[in-house]
């Protein structure tokens, strides 16, 4: 009869399998399940655990990282610790996490987890990762859309797996956060041994995986904000200029939600051209001009945005396969009121 691994064997050889084919740890990191019938112990059945699913470290404790700490603690991941400037943030965050330590030192973070995700400041990513040891045992990644994950230098040259881990949504704090995230992408940049293992994370998450080459994350990070952040300025501005004739805030935003709503909804069924409105989708020079010229009155830059937004439409309006006439006539308009 021929030896049989018995069920610790066979799931510590489940376990190596799963994370070499899963690529978080290189070959070359992991141990080989034994080939003759051993009984494992169960400091060697966590470690190979600890490979499929890493546990996880942070050191910041804001919105990012009470959100993701809490979404993967449900997801059957061990959160191991905190550490933050803030004392009561990291305790927020810990209150999450069954198990999270919070740790007045960030070292003593990446001792204790496999996978340690810098959720601080942009300005202070370099810094931080730069007064840490860390062993070839250890991932790092930050969660910035915008720096690059060259800041993790320091941690690279100590044989540490460095990435980029920047989810494509606006956190507010709230714990509904978590299911919110639900169904956004996160952009992930890593060498190959470690990009499967953050996909697995994305996946946790109930996320989509996207991906970018080196350097462009500032560029990535810059036009993001078009469909975030500026959403709400190009909101404030129409805040304002109804301000002007007498409707206040909250009736100007309840008058706008649901054309706002219509709008990308019409946008993810016809794409972006298709939903276009408005008198540029018509064609209309003569309403754009007078628009121009009122907007001008107005004083400040509000023509400027305008025009400048109306060469956009423009430019969405000639994607149609039957675009309306005047077009030219009027990018011609807009001339006098784009910047020199």
């Amino acid at each position: 009869m021929g030896d049989n691994p018995g069920p610790a064997n066979a799931r510590l050889k489940y376990c190596l399998d799963q994370a070499q084919n899963r690529g978080f740890m290189s070959a070359s990191r992991l141990t080989s399940a034994p080939s003759h019938p051993v009984q494992p112990s169960s400091a060697l059945l966590h470690a190979a655990d600890s490979v499929l699913m890493p546990s996880l470290g942070f050191i910041g404790a804001g919105r990012v990282a009470r959100c993701l700490a809490a979404a993967w603690s449900k997801a059957g991941y061990r959160v191991a610790g905190v550490a933050s400037r803030s004392p009561a943030s990291a305790a927020q965050l810990a209150a999450l996490a069954p198990h999270c330590e919070v740790y007045p030192d960030p070292q003593q973070v990446v001792d204790a987890a496999d996978l340690i995700f810098i959720t601080v400041p942009d300005d202070a990513i370099e810094a931080t990762a730069g007064a840490l040891r860390f062993s070839a045992k250890k991932a790092v990644v930050h969660c910035s859309g915008a720096s690059e994950v060259s800041l993790l230098d320091s941690a690279r040259k100590q044989g540490a797996l460095i990435g980029g881990f920047h989810p494509l949504f606006l956190f507010s704090g709230a714990a509904a956060d978590v299911e919110r995230l639900r169904g956004a992408s996160v952009t992930l940049e890593a060498p190959d041994t470690l990009k499967q293992g953050l996909s697995a994370l994305v996946h946790a998450l109930g996320c989509t995986p996207l991906e970018i080459p080196p350097g462009a994350r500032m560029l990535y990070h810059a036009s993001a904000n078009y469909a975030a952040s500026f959403i709400l300025c190009s909101l404030r501005e129409t805040v304002d200029v109804w301000a002007g004739f007498g409707v206040g805030e909250a009736e100007v935003l309840n008058a706008v939600w649901p054309m706002l709503e219509g709008t990308l909804k019409a946008a993810r069924e016809r794409g972006l051209s298709g939903a276009l409105a408005g008198p540029v989708s018509r064609g209309d020079a003569a309403v754009v001009g007078k628009q121009l010229e009122q907007l001008k009155q107005l004083g400040g830059d509000h023509a400027t945005l305008y025009a400048l937004m109306t060469r956009r439409a423009v430019r969405l309006a000639r994607e149609r396969s039957n675009p309306p006439p005047a077009l030219d006539a009027i990018d011609a308009l807009l001339v006098p009121f784009l910047p020199a």
